[in-house]
């Protein structure tokens, strides 16, 4: 069923950008994205989250070649704040 939708300039340079990037007409764009959001529910589950359900996809991807960057971080953090301490003490 024909329906006619009005976009905005930055919107439809959007659209146009998605459709030649993935191969897809503009129209199967605008489809999925509606999709989409139908299945997402009205958005109200994703303003609810908490930070760490926000965040849990990108925690562990990335890795530190090995350079044990986790270990002792307290003390190292303790001591990063007693040498800003003198440094402002001294000037």
């Amino acid at each position: 069923m024909p329906t006619s939708v009005r976009l905005d300039a930055k919107t439809e340079i959007l659209v146009t950008r998605l459709a030649r990037k993935t191969g897809r007409t503009k129209s199967q764009v605008i489809r999925d994205a509606i999709a989409r959001l139908a299945e997402d529910g009205d958005g109200a589950e994703k303003r609810a989250k908490t930070p760490y359900e926000a965040m849990k996809h990108l925690i562990g991807i990335a890795d530190s070649g090995g350079a044990n960057l986790s270990e002792r971080t307290g003390e190292k953090f303790t001591a990063r704040l007693r040498e800003q301490a003198r440094a402002r003490r001294s000037r």
